[in-house]
């Protein structure tokens, strides 16, 4: 048979697609809207798509519909349920920001560690060039060697980080689940990860147990001098909280790449410039050219082994 194949957010990722091996039609939308799905998949075999969002009314729309390509990890925006009810293969991709994601967090922890965005900002607005002194040493800078990490979330991303903490120097803690009954071996308990912690970094899926995961409790429960890093899920994060904690001085900086909703509301409390210490990226931890290369061969490998009749990486 020949496949309809329709990507609906082309734009989302910036490589490569080749064609895949089995007959096929392609055609790519840059971007579509949620009132655009159904009439854009209709009659389609395989739909690619990275955040929009199938639900169980698009799928009873869409009975053609074969297969979820999902060109990402997280797979929150498609309906598994209603596509194992369906019989509709999903498969994701995987492993493919194993090396970007963590040096992004890397590159975050250094920027709230040696004070960066504070230091580029006093360049700018003329201070270094006033002082007397030949620096400047307004804002404290700290070493990362000899600091502590806490992980929460030990996949592939979550032990990236770790293996690039320990050579620098860091102490890695494992977070166990939140509210575990019993500590795995390798884990510590998530509040005592969080009481110890210098810098705590996110990695684990969003879903309803997690959801709000760090909020104003957690966050009381951190260290006055600890930053957070999330570069999961922007729901892991109660934003107004952490606004208060970083006005307040309950932690000492966070860095976020991820926001409850994406592109975000211009009123997210954490896009307001006067938050203090804060560093707001968007999206991009997962975007190098390597990684988003490789998430697209990964797609289409996908492709080519469901039309084969051996689907991988499934879902559903």
């Amino acid at each position: 048979m020949t496949y309809r194949i329709v990507m609906l957010e082309r734009d989302s990722v910036d490589a490569v697609f080749r064609a895949p091996t089995a007959a096929h039609t392609w055609v790519d939308y840059p971007f579509t809207e949620a009132g655009e799905v159904i009439e854009r998949l209709r009659g389609a075999d395989i739909v690619v798509l990275n955040k929009a969002f199938l639900g169980a009314a698009e799928f009873a729309a869409l009975p053609e519909l074969k297969m979820v390509a999902i060109a990402a990890t997280g797979s929150d925006n498609v309906d598994l349920d209603a596509c194992r009810a369906r019989g509709i293969v999903v498969s994701n991709v995987r492993g493919y920001a194993a090396t970007t994601v963590p040096e992004h967090v890397l590159a975050l922890m250094f920027a709230l560690a040696r004070q960066l965005p504070a230091y580029m900002a006093d360049v700018a607005s003329g201070r270094w060039s006033r002082s007397r002194n030949f620096c400047l040493l307004d804002h404290p800078v700290r070493d990362l060697a000899g600091s502590t990490l806490g992980i929460v979330g030990a996949g592939s991303l979550g032990q990236g980080v770790a293996k690039r903490a320990t050579a620098l120097g860091m102490h890695v803690l494992l977070a166990e689940r939140p509210g575990a009954t019993a500590v795995r071996d390798g884990r510590v308990a998530f509040d005592e990860v969080l009481a110890r912690a210098d810098v705590l970094s996110l990695h684990c899926p969003l879903t309803e147990a997690t959801r709000h995961l760090i909020n104003a409790r957690t966050l009381g429960a951190m260290k006055p001098s600890a930053f957070l890093i999330n570069t999961a899920r922007g729901g892991l994060v109660d934003e107004a909280a952490l606004v208060q904690a970083l006005r307040t001085g309950r932690i000492a900086g966070a860095a976020v790449d991820v926001l409850s909703s994406e592109p975000p509301d211009p009123a997210n409390p954490l896009l307001d410039p006067d938050v203090p210490n804060l560093i707001v990226t968007p999206h991009v931890a997962w975007a190098s050219a390597q990684a988003m290369q490789a998430l697209a061969d990964q797609v289409v490998d996908n492709i080519d082994a469901f039309a084969a009749g051996m689907p991988r990486h499934r879902l559903a």
